[in-house]
């Protein structure tokens, strides 16, 4: 149970970096694509109604480490506390700023806002990233799993290769998703920053993925990383020839086998003591009680269909593009 819970949350954090990653790389391109008051609706209102609900992905992946592996969440959260406050911060910033933007008919209101978008949307990627990486290199653990040293003992070269790691990827799979579900000029600006920005961009998580294959990695999590390579260089193909569709799946897939490269990795740690390997947590040392996990398990077999299949009817009915004509005129004071 304490491995089939490992990947249920491996699993929660595969769906959130692929639902959050597009919305978090929207934000990060809103004043870059969105050339005024009109196209940047258009921007905004692609994410519209699912931002919110892509969230709850976090959300349930750490209920799910704090209810199966309390021993990881309490190190993993403690420890690292200040990149962790900067990124729910960023979040709740972003959210207000896409409720309050429309609130007031002036430009200066809405530039204030747009400025939180962006601000709160690279934050927030660069702090997943962060942490995410802090969690598979590891912290200055001691034996009763409490970091040793500064707050700022997360941030390490490592850690911040995979926040431009995570925040690289959020750019390229936003641009992408902006290129599936736009048309007009918004369409092809996205799709050719898509095609510029993707080498470079993509660079930190080839990086980051190699660094921790070499450290940590198996034949299986070797291959993993391998597929994230082709499925990047499929969807940057497929995007050239204009298959938005075929290139935002691949950017999934590029992901998805992120996520088992860098989990794969740390299996069956749950979280590196720097200090003493002695001291790493582990899925048998931090897991709750068999009974715990039965209950979750039974819990998460009726909940999660319900939840998946409310959160593809929205995608379904929002499935559109959107381009300016569907923008009526405002006023701009």
């Amino acid at each position: 149970m304490e491995t089939f819970w490992f990947c249920v949350i491996a699993l929660l954090w595969l769906g959130y970096l692929f639902l959050e990653g597009f919305d978090f790389g929207v934000g990060m391109l809103l004043p870059v694509l969105g050339r005024d008051e009109a196209e940047r609706r258009v921007l905004i209102n692609t994410i519209g109604p699912v931002w919110d609900g892509n969230e709850v992905w976090l959300l349930v992946a750490a209920g799910a480490t704090f209810a199966a592996f309390p021993g990881w969440y309490a190190s993993l959260f403690s420890s690292a506390y200040l990149p962790l406050t900067l990124f729910l911060l960023a979040l709740i910033g972003r959210g207000v700023a896409f409720e309050y933007r429309g609130k007031v008919d002036s430009a200066r209101w809405r530039r204030v806002w747009d400025a939180v978008i962006v601000a709160g949307s690279w934050v927030a990627a660069l702090g997943v990233g962060l942490v995410l990486s802090t969690n598979v290199f590891g912290l200055p653990l001691d034996a009763a799993g409490d970091r040793v040293g500064s707050p700022f003992a997360a941030f390490t070269l490592e850690s911040l290769l995979g926040a431009l790691a995570i925040a690289g990827y959020a750019l390229v799979h936003g641009a992408v998703f902006l290129s599936l579900k736009t048309e007009g000029e918004v369409r092809e600006r996205a799709r050719a920053l898509a095609l510029r920005t993707a080498p470079f961009a993509l660079f930190p998580l080839v990086v980051l993925l190699l660094l921790v294959q070499l450290r940590f990695g198996s034949v299986w999590t070797y291959a993993a990383a391998i597929g994230v390579a082709l499925a990047a260089f499929g969807a940057f193909a497929r995007l050239a020839l204009r298959r938005e569709g075929q290139a935002f799946a691949l950017m999934g897939v590029a992901v998805a086998g992120t996520v088992v490269a860098l989990f794969g990795a740390l299996y069956p740690n749950v979280l590196p003591s720097t200090l003493d390997p002695a001291f790493t947590l582990t899925v048998e040392n931090t897991a709750s009680s068999p009974y715990t996990l039965t209950v979750m398990t039974w819990v998460a077999a009726f909940g999660t269909p319900a939840v998946l299949i409310y959160q593809g009817w929205t995608y379904w009915v929002f499935r559109k593009r959107i381009g300016t004509r569907h923008i009526p005129s405002v006023h701009v004071p």
